[in-house]
């Protein structure tokens, strides 16, 4: 897929439902946002605010008028998440804006997110567009098990907080699939791999893993990545507690070997194999984030 291409969902026994590729941080093939063309149609998640004109394209392509749409449902409050919620919320004017009860308030007021944001993620905030904050009254808090009604379909929330713990996971049963957020790692269509994320500041290995468990236990037939589309759930969550593991396991050999994490992040920034996928910048970004996401959780585990 290009930046700004719509598709159709047809893996498994999904319908009504949608993909675009946002053409996150100018990478194809990284950032997703669903459109869901239920009796009460929805978005799972919003982009990083830059491009959120592409999913107003997704909408139209999917039949939906920005004022038609009443959900904006949101996995977590990481910006390449939830960054373009404000400027769809004011595009679209009816919809109300989920969103777990512990990031509510960052929506609402997105400056101090925004200032982590630039702490975590470096020089790849040039990417990014400043969040608009979504007025109060539309942001509805979601916890473990609430469920968002469409209609035709519904949306139950499951907190998954290892990766962060204002994340939850969307079940769609009617479509027998799952939007996984951060929870089952990054799936690279064109490498049919699975990679890591562990970003700073509060990756934790061991919720992390507990997060994937709850995805086997779901046992939906499709995981809906926002990293990147539409999956076959078979193995790969196996895959992912394993690749998890392995490259929280390699960090730490690495700095107890070098003792020096600036070094440490230089070693495996070196090392990474995705610049053939996301370029140089993205790559190299994304594995110094993930890397600093593993030393923060190793110092915390000390």
């Amino acid at each position: 897929m290009d930046p700004g291409d719509v598709r159709t969902v047809t893996t498994g026994d999904c319908t009504d439902l949608y993909y675009v590729d946002t053409g996150m941080y100018d990478t194809a093939e990284y950032g997703a946002v669903y459109v869901l063309d239920a009796e009460r149609p929805a978005i799972v998640d919003t982009g990083i605010g830059a491009n959120y004109e592409y999913v107003l394209d997704a909408l139209d392509e999917a039949g939906i008028a920005p004022e038609d749409l009443d959900v904006i449902a949101v996995t977590h409050v990481h910006l390449d998440h939830a960054g373009g919620a404000g400027y769809l919320a004011e595009a679209c004017p009816n919809a109300a804006v989920y969103v777990h009860e512990s990031g509510a308030r960052h929506l609402i007021d997105p400056s101090q997110l925004w200032e982590g944001t630039r702490g975590a993620v470096g020089d790849q905030i040039d990417f990014y567009a400043e969040p608009k904050p979504v007025p109060k009254e539309r942001v509805t808090e979601l916890t473990d098990g609430d469920v968002v009604d469409l209609g035709d379909h519904e949306l139950v929330a499951r907190h998954a907080p290892g990766h962060a713990p204002h994340q939850v996971v969307f079940e769609d049963p009617a479509n027998d699939a799952v939007f996984t957020a951060d929870a089952a790692g990054i799936w690279v269509p064109s490498r049919d791999r699975i990679k890591e994320t562990s970003p700073p500041p509060q990756f934790d290995l061991e919720g992390a893993l507990a997060d994937a468990e709850m995805l086997v236990d779901l046992d939906r037939e499709t995981l809906l990545y926002a990293h990147f589309g539409p999956k076959d759930a078979d193995g790969v969550l196996t895959e992912y507690t394993d690749v998890l593991t392995d490259w929280v396991r390699a960090v730490e050999r690495v700095r107890d070997e070098l003792g020096d994490d600036e070094a440490v992040t230089d070693h495996f920034v070196a090392e990474n194999e995705m610049e053939d996928v996301w370029g140089e910048r993205k790559a190299r970004g994304e594995t110094a984030m993930n890397v600093r996401g593993v030393t923060r959780y190793l110092d915390g585990r000390e």
